[in-house]
């Protein structure tokens, strides 16, 4: 848990078939709601189908960079719409620099060694804020931890990757470049692959800082052994 940072640079190494099951089999263990496994697991290999995720991807990753540059924290549901609209339209712009370059990790999508792409059957989601009145996201939760469980795997084999849900900008397309009916929701793409070196513990926010007792102002958890 401590090493599997988001990572977007890959050796230039096959990952076998059999690395990839097992990583599988063991995530297929994630806790979900009601135990119902609403996942499916597309594993892209055709180029072609590669190449076309690959641009649809990019749409939205050049939007977040342009959000991301301009401090906005991307698609928060308590965004300011209209400056949020504003922003996007520098995203021509971040591509059209991009193309000027080699390109990184989006540009080249379509070359990483794995690319894993997991869908949520709707039908079978258990989503216990579908009626609420803010943004809902209790339905992730029988879809994300397998997802996760997906990175642990992987980490455990010695490999890397990022797990990324822009294709839910381009849902639609995505879909039909994988085949998949409307009924299933593209939940998030994972890229990996073995490390160009070896990936170290992340700067996170220690427990004192998210952490209270009894409210969400109360005093800060800690252990005085820590």
């Amino acid at each position: 848990m401590r090493t599997a940072a988001a990572t977007r640079a890959f050796a230039d190494r096959a990952v076998p078939d059999e690395v990839v099951f097992g990583v599988l089999d063991d995530a297929r263990f994630a806790r979900s709601g009601g135990s119902r496994q609403v996942w499916r697991v597309v594993l892209v290999r055709d180029p072609a189908r590669r190449r076309a995720l690959r641009d649809l991807y990019l749409q939205g990753w050049y939007e977040y960079q342009a959000l991301k540059q301009a401090g906005l924290v991307a698609w928060s549901p308590f965004s300011d719409v209209a400056k949020e609209a504003a922003v996007l339209e520098q995203a021509a712009e971040l591509r059209s620099a991009a193309a000027q370059g080699p390109g990184g990790f989006a540009e080249r999508l379509d070359e990483v060694p794995v690319l894993l792409v997991v869908l949520a059957d709707l039908r079978e989601l258990a989503a216990m804020d579908r009626d609420s009145d803010r943004y809902t996201f209790v339905g992730g939760a029988t879809v994300y931890p397998f997802a996760w469980n997906v990175m642990l795997a992987a980490r455990d084999q010695g490999l890397v990757g990022v797990l990324t849900t822009l294709f839910s900008r381009t849902e639609a397309e995505a879909r039909d470049v994988l085949g998949a009916p409307p009924e299933y929701s593209v939940a998030a793409a994972i890229a990996l692959g073995y490390p160009v070196e070896e990936p170290t513990e992340d700067e996170r926010a220690g427990v004192a800082e998210f952490t209270s007792i009894d409210e969400l102002s109360g005093p800060a958890f800690t252990a005085p052994s820590a």
